[in-house]
C-alpha cells in the first residue's frame, strides 16, 4: 500500500511542476518577448546531398573491410575531383547552372496555424530563386480546416508557384479538403499509393442550445444590425431562413472551391470529383487528382541525382522563459516516472492493470 502512496504522492507533485510548467510557457507566449511576428521565425538551411551521403556513408562502415574501405575512399576522392574539373568547365564556357531543388514542407492542423512560418521561409527562398532553373518540392500533409486559414496558405503555393521552373508536391499521407486546395495548385501532384486526397466539400455545424436555455426560462438576448449579420448560433432560435441562408453561404464557397480546382486542373470532372468524398491515391489517379504514385523520399532522392537538393525549415524560436518551462516540465518527469512507478505498482498487485495505464499508453 505504501509504493501505491508514494506513486501518487510522486504524481501530484509531477502535476504541480506541470502546472508551473504550463503557467510559465503560457506567460512566455503571452508576453512574447521584444521580438514579435516575423522575428520569431528561425529559418535553415541544409543540403541533402551531404546529409544523405553520410548516413549512407555511416552503414558503409559496418558493411566493408579494411581493404574495401580504403579503395572506396580512393574511388570517392578521384570522383570528388572529377566532378571539381567538370564544374569548372562548365563554369568557363558559360553552361547553364546546375540543378537545384528546394525542399519545403507544410503539416497542416485545423486552423493551418503553420501558415505564418510558410510565409516567412517563402519569403526569405523568393529572391534566391532562378525561374528557368530551379524546382521546389513541398512535402504537404494536411486534413483540412479552417477555410480562411487554408486559402492564405494556397495562395503561399501560388507564390511559390509563379517563382519556378516546377512545383512538386508530394503527399505521403493526406491532402484532404483545404489541404488538397494547396496541393492543385502544384505542377505535378505525386503521392504515396494510400495516400488520402480529395474531399473538396464545405463542411460546418453548430450545436444549438436554444431549446434548453428556453426551457430553463432564460432570455438570450442578441441585437443586429443587418439581415444576415448572424445565421445559426449556438444560442440564438433556428428558423428556416436561417438555415437555408446558412446553407447558401456554404454552397458559394464550396462553388468557389471548386473553380479554384478547376483553374489548376481544367481536366478534373468536378461533377464526380466534387462532391466531399476523399479517395486512396491509387483510385485518385484514375481520377485525375494526382499525376503519380511515389513518396517524397524517392522524389528527392532523384532530383539529387541530377542536382543539388536543399531542405528549407522554418521554426519558432524558444525565448529564454519558454526553455524555462520547458525544463521544469523535464523535471517533472511525467513521460518517465510516473509511467514507470505505476506499473511497478500493478505488477505487484496493488493496482488493477486499468488503473495503471498512462494516457498515450496503448
Amino acid at each position: 500500500m505504501l509504493d501505491v502512496i508514494e506513486v501518487f504522492v510522486g504524481f501530484l507533485g509531477a502535476v504541480g511542476f506541470l502546472a508551473l510548467g504550463l503557467g510559465v510557457l503560457t506567460l512566455a507566449r503571452r508576453k512574447g518577448g521584444k521580438g514579435s511576428g516575423d522575428d520569431l521565425i528561425q529559418l535553415e538551411m541544409k543540403k541533402l546531398n551531404e546529409s544523405w551521403k553520410e548516413r549512407t556513408n555511416g552503414l558503409r562502415e559496418h558493411l566493408l573491410t579494411k581493404e574495401e574501405k580504403k579503395e572506396h575512399a580512393k574511388q570517392e576522392k578521384k570522383r570528388e575531383k572529377e566532378e571539381e574539373k567538370k564544374s569548372k568547365q562548365n563554369s568557363s564556357k558559360d553552361s547553364e547552372p546546375k540543378p537545384r531543388t528546394f525542399v519545403l514542407s507544410f503539416t497542416g492542423d485545423l486552423q493551418a496555424s503553420e501558415v505564418e512560418s510558410f510565409r516567412v521561409a517563402i519569403s526569405a527562398l523568393l529572391p534566391l530563386l532562378n525561374k528557368e532553373h530551379d524546382e521546389v518540392l513541398l512535402r504537404l500533409e494536411s486534413p483540412g480546416g479552417v477555410v480562411h486559414g487554408y486559402g492564405l496558405a494556397a495562395a503561399q503555393v501560388m507564390r511559390l508557384k509563379k517563382a519556378v521552373r516546377k512545383l512538386t508536391i508530394c503527399v505521403d499521407k493526406v491532402a484532404a479538403s483545404g489541404g488538397y486546395m494547396m496541393a492543385c495548385l502544384g505542377h505535378k501532384i505525386v503521392a504515396s499509393p494510400f495516400a488520402v486526397v480529395g474531399s473538396i466539400g464545405v463542411l460546418a455545424g453548430v450545436p444549438n442550445l436554444h431549446r434548453f436555455i428556453k426551457d430553463k426560462k432564460v432570455d438570450y438576448l442578441e441585437m443586429t444590425a443587418g439581415k444576415h449579420k448572424r445565421t445559426l448560433t449556438m444560442l440564438g432560435e433556428v428558423t428556416d431562413e436561417k438555415k437555408e441562408k446558412f446553407q447558401s453561404q456554404l454552397e458559394e464557397v464550396h462553388d468557389m472551391f471548386k473553380d479554384h480546382v478547376k483553374s489548376e486542373r481544367p481536366s478534373l470532372d468536378l461533377e464526380l470529383v466534387g462532391t466531399g468524398e476523399h479517395w486512396h491515391a491509387k483510385r485518385a489517379l484514375e481520377l485525375g487528382l494526382v499525376d503519380e504514385l511515389s513518396t517524397s523520399d524517392e522524389v528527392i532522392f532523384t532530383a539529387m541525382q541530377h542536382g543539388d537538393v536543399f531542405e528549407l525549415t522554418a521554426k519558432e524560436k524558444e525565448s529564454m522563459k519558454e526553455k524555462l518551462a520547458g525544463r521544469i516540465l523535464s523535471l517533472a518527469g511525467l513521460k518517465s516516472w510516473v509511467p514507470r512507478r505505476l506499473q511497478e505498482a500493478q505488477g505487484s498487485g496493488l493496482l488493477p492493470s486499468y488503473l495503471a495505464k498512462w494516457p498515450g499508453e496503448s
